[in-house]
């Protein structure tokens, strides 16, 4: 029955049992206008307990934790598509130079600094706490399941899933004694890893709660492995360093071109040992006319001494990286480095030194800077350019081939302020020309001075002599320390082994049942069910329906009770 509208008729959607709160009479005695506003259904008021609840149980939920981990993924895009400070600080420096206008916009959004960001630390966090308040309650729910028996047999189990039926053959017994074959039924059930639970007339089986352990298994090693990426943040640190061949690399703060710490790092602690680069073979490709001079393979020799041992002879390739004392040691890159003198007009070495010449294209064409503050009446500095194989077109010089066939050393010579003495960090890549005059090169009378191994020449205006006297190759080296880099790995075994295992493990329930029939004998009934969607869970009751008739008519089931019944209970677990 329904109740009565205001105009006498009966309301659909209020049924006779319906309680508003208030009585009829007290609804009697209102005007149509008041019934009519107090009609409303209203919630009740929310506190702020109540919100703080009801943030938690949106936080925890599986969707959010979904919704939160694809934002992370799309948080973590502009890492990769700008320079950031705490891995390319030379690129950042060099994108500010080229876009003035957009690095402002992108920096005060933290865009250079995405992974330690305030946003993306936010999602961070957020997904850590949303993985956790869905993993404790379903490991609490979990944990009882696993002690909990399997549930009852059904009455009908004509309702469920693969039902069959088979009759009972002689060895079974009559329908007054069917222990034995439930029995049998039973262990061929726990021998394919169910649980079961005996009863008189029927045995209940479950299996398949690995599933649900592996997806807990699988929440439960992402937040670990969220963790460790957190702690290996702040307690490791990664730094970069380039190397001529013949110098060596000590692992101390002042010896890195750069370095970045995390957040906990004792900079006074690092470990101590010294890379010695001996030589860089680098081989290329001469045989494919499609390919000549592409990099086929890279090889550091190198030799390795760690505090209180001997040196040893080590390698390091690009996807070979060395492991010394806690760190990873990459090589990243290479090129070359001319080895320059600079004397003055009285013979004197004033400046000596590998200067590392940074490549522009494929074959190593190359540019590098040398300044000398001292030793000579003016300050003196040089662009260079580096041909490892010389070619020459309309367009100027080149270089043809990456490896050392025929090298020349071009360079052009400026005299006066360097700026060196301002106390302003300058980048020794780079040289400004403002408060310079130009001495040699393009657009001068004197021409630029050409150099090979081996060769010497005179600066312009007397101001004495420069020669090339080698060209040793350089390495750059990436040191990366990271100390939950074996937890990190550890627990991305165990997501991968959770998620296959929740993927491809079948929650099934299976049924046996013994049911007499009119002429004296009995019929046993098979059924399952599953969890979720499960295709072979038909072909599974039909296999367990012929091996149980097999095993009555073979008379092991009666052997199987015989050793069943000195077993301390009825239950088994697997």
């Amino acid at each position: 029955m329904s109740r009565l509208s205001e105009s006498g008729q009966r309301d659909p959607a209020r049924p006779d049992d319906y309680i508003d709160g208030r009585s009829d009479a007290a609804a009697d005695d209102r005007s149509a206008d008041d019934r009519s506003a107090d009609d409303r259904i209203t919630g009740p008021k929310l506190g702020a307990v109540e919100w703080l609840r009801w943030f938690w149980r949106q936080l925890t939920s599986m969707r959010t934790a979904l919704f939160l981990l694809l934002l992370l993924a799309v948080a973590a895009i502009p890492g990769s598509l700008v320079p950031q400070r705490t891995s390319d600080p030379n690129g950042v420096a060099q994108y500010r130079v080229d876009n003035p206008d957009l690095f402002p916009v992108l920096d005060s959004l933290q865009a250079f600094d995405t992974y330690s960001s305030v946003w993306f630390s936010s999602i961070y966090l957020l997904l850590f706490l949303s993985l956790i308040g869905c993993v404790l309650p379903r490991t609490k729910h979990h944990l009882i399941a696993l002690r909990s028996q399997p549930p009852r047999t059904p009455a009908r189990l004509s309702r469920m899933a693969g039902f069959t039926t088979r009759p009972a053959p002689d060895t079974a017994g009559d329908a007054t004694d069917v222990a034995p074959a439930l029995e049998a039924g039973r262990a061929l059930l726990a021998k394919s890893g169910y649980r079961t639970v005996l009863s008189d007339t029927s045995v209940s089986a479950e299996r398949g709660y690995s599933r649900e352990t592996g997806n807990l298994v699988f929440h439960i090693a992402l937040i670990g492995i969220l963790v460790a990426v957190g702690i290996g943040g702040g307690f490791g640190y990664s730094g970069q360093r380039v190397v001529v061949e013949g110098q060596a690399f000590v692992n101390t703060l002042s010896a890195y071109d750069s370095f970045n710490p995390g957040r906990f790092v004792d900079e006074n602690e690092l470990a101590t040992y010294r890379i010695r680069l001996e030589e860089l073979r680098v081989t290329y490709e001469e045989q494919n006319e499609n390919a000549i001079g592409q990099p086929i393979d890279y090889t550091a020799e190198v030799s390795t001494d760690a505090a209180g041992e001997s040196a040893t002879a080590d390698q390091i390739k690009v996807n070979e990286p060395l492991r010394i004392d806690g760190t990873d040691v990459f090589l990243l890159g290479n090129g070359y480095a001319p080895t320059i003198t600079v004397r003055n007009p009285a013979g004197e070495v004033v400046f000596t030194d590998s200067v590392p010449f940074l490549p522009q294209d494929t074959n190593l064409t190359s540019i590098g800077v040398i300044k000398v503050p001292d030793g000579l009446d003016q300050q003196l500095g040089m662009i260079g350019f580096f041909y490892p194989t010389r070619a020459t077109s309309d367009a100027g010089d080149f270089s043809a081939f990456p490896d050392l066939r025929d090298p020349v050393l071009s360079l052009n010579v400026y005299a006066g302020d360097l700026g060196l003495d301002e106390g302003v960090p300058r980048s020794v890549y780079e040289l400004d020309t403002d408060d310079l005059t130009q001495l040699s090169g393009r657009n001068t009378d004197e021409g630029g001075i050409r150099l090979a191994p081996g060769e010497t020449q005179e600066l312009p205006d007397g101001l004495g002599t420069v020669s090339l006297d080698d060209v040793p190759r350089f390495a750059s080296f990436d040191i990366h320390h990271d100390p939950t880099q074996g937890w990190v790995l550890f627990f991305s075994v165990l997501v991968l082994g959770g998620l296959l295992t929740s993927l491809f493990v079948p929650r099934r329930r299976m049924w046996l049942k013994a049911v007499p029939d009119a002429a004296g004998g009995m019929t046993f009934e098979y059924a399952a069910l599953a969890r979720g969607d499960d295709p072979a869970l038909e072909a599974a009751v039909t296999d367990f329906a012929d091996r149980h008739i097999a095993a009555l008519d073979s008379g092991r089931g009666a052997a199987a009770a015989t050793v069943t019944t000195a077993q301390p209970g009825p239950r088994e677990r697997i």
